[in-house]
C-alpha cells in the first residue's frame, strides 16, 4: 500500500502529524510519502517513517502533476483547506481528513461557548486514519536531530556548560508573545542561565533582554541570545539539551514536546483547550484565565484588540522550577 500524507504549514502543526506517520508506517508496513511546504522540509528529511517527501514550491500544479506519477492508493489530509481540497480531486484516488473544528472554535472565540472536545488535535488526526485500522501507538511525537546540526556544548558560554534553561520567544502573532519587559520579568524569576531561541525576528527583543538582565549581574552571562544564529535542527538540539523548556504556543513548543522535555507553556490570545497544548510531556500552562475577553482568536493578532493585552501583561508568573 503506498498512502500520501498532506500537511502544508506550519512547524508546530507538521511536528504534530508524525505519530500519524510512524503508526501508519509501523502497522500498515505501507511505502509513505509526505508532502509538505518546501521550507519546512528539515522537519521531515531525517524521519526514518518517511519514505519520500514531496514538497511544494510556487505550482500547486506541477506538484500534482509529480504525485501523480506515484499511484497512490490513500491520501490523509492532515491540512484540509482548499489547495488540499484541489489536490485530493486531481488525484481521484480514496481520502480521509480531520474535523478541523472550525465550528466550536468559532462558538468559543466569538461567543465564549464552550463545545469543544477535550481531546488533542493529535488525536484528531488519528480519527482520520481510524478506518485504515490505524490506532495511536501513545509513543508522542518524533523529532529527528542529524549528528551535523547537534550542538556540542563547548559552543556555549561557560556560565551555560552546567546546565541551563531553554526559552523559545518567537510566535506567529504579537499576541502570543510576552512583551519584552514581561519576558526579563520571567528570566528573572527563572534565575537560572537561560538561553534564547527563535528566528531572526526575534533577535532585537532577545537582545533587549539579554542586556536588560546581564547589565543587572557584573561578570556573569545569564542570558546567551541564540535567535537567529541556529537553523531549527540547532535549535532543536539545545532544547533537547535543556533542563526544562519555556514556550510560547509556537512550533518550538511542540518540538520541546517531541524531545520529551518539561514544557512551561505561556498562553495569551490562544488556548490549551483549543487542542494543541504540549503532547505527552510533563507541561504547565501559564495563562491568565481570569479574563472574559479569551481565546480572542484561533490564530494571533498584531496587537490586542482591547489594546489592554491583559493576557500577556498581567499574567502571574507562579511557577517553581525544581
Amino acid at each position: 500500500m503506498k498512502i500520501l500524507i498532506v500537511r502544508f504549514s506550519s512547524i508546530g502543526d507538521i511536528v504534530l502529524t508524525t505519530p500519524v506517520i510512524r503508526c501508519i508506517k509501523t502497522k500498515l508496513s505501507a511505502e509513505v510519502h509526505y508532502v509538505t511546504k518546501s521550507q519546512y522540509k528539515s522537519l521531515l528529511e531525517n524521519n526514518p517513517y518517511v519514505d519520500k517527501l514531496f514538497l511544494l514550491r510556487e505550482s500547486l500544479s506541477e506538484l500534482i502533476h509529480e504525485l501523480k506519477i506515484e499511484n497512490y492508493d490513500v491520501v490523509i489530509d492532515l491540512h484540509h483547506n482548499l489547495r488540499t481540497r484541489i489536490l485530493k480531486w486531481r488525484l481521484g484516488v480514496q481520502s480521509f481528513s480531520f474535523n478541523k473544528l472550525n465550528i466550536e472554535k468559532w462558538l468559543m472565540v466569538n461567543f465564549k461557548i464552550n463545545h469543544l472536545p477535550e481531546i488533542h488535535i493529535v488525536d484528531r488526526y488519528f480519527e482520520a486514519v481510524k478506518s485504515l485500522g490505524v490506532k495511536s501507538d501513545a509513543l508522542g511525537l518524533d523529532y529527528f536531530i542529524p549528528e551535523i546540526d547537534d550542538m556540542p556544548w563547548e559552543w556555549l558560554p561557560q556560565s551555560h556548560q552546567r546546565g541551563f534553561v531553554a526559552y523559545a520567544i518567537g510566535g506567529q502573532h504579537e499576541t502570543k508573545k510576552l512583551p519584552v519587559t514581561r519576558m526579563t520579568e520571567l528570566c528573572i524569576k527563572i534565575n537560572q542561565p537561560v538561553i534564547l531561541l527563535g528566528g531572526q525576528e526575534d533577535f532585537e527583543n532577545g537582545e533587549r533582554v539579554r542586556l536588560s538582565i546581564n547589565g543587572l549581574r557584573s561578570n556573569q552571562e545569564v542570558i546567551f541570545n541564540t535567535c537567529g544564529k541556529l537553523n531549527l535542527n540547532q535549535s532543536a538540539s539545545l532544547l533537547k539539551k535543556a533542563s526544562v523548556v519555556f514556550s510560547h504556543d509556537t512550533g518550538l513548543m511542540h518540538i520541546a514536546a517531541a524531545l520529551k522535555k518539561e514544557v512551561y507553556s505561556i498562553w495569551g490570545n490562544t488556548i490549551p483547550a483549543f487542542g494543541m497544548y504540549p503532547y505527552r510531556t510533563k507541561y504547565h500552562s501559564l495563562e491568565n484565565t481570569g479574563l472574559n475577553c479569551r481565546p480572542c482568536s484561533k490564530i494571533g493578532f498584531d496587537k490586542c484588540p482591547k489594546r489592554h493585552f491583559k493576557c500577556m501583561n498581567e499574567m502571574k508568573f507562579d511557577f517553581e522550577i525544581l
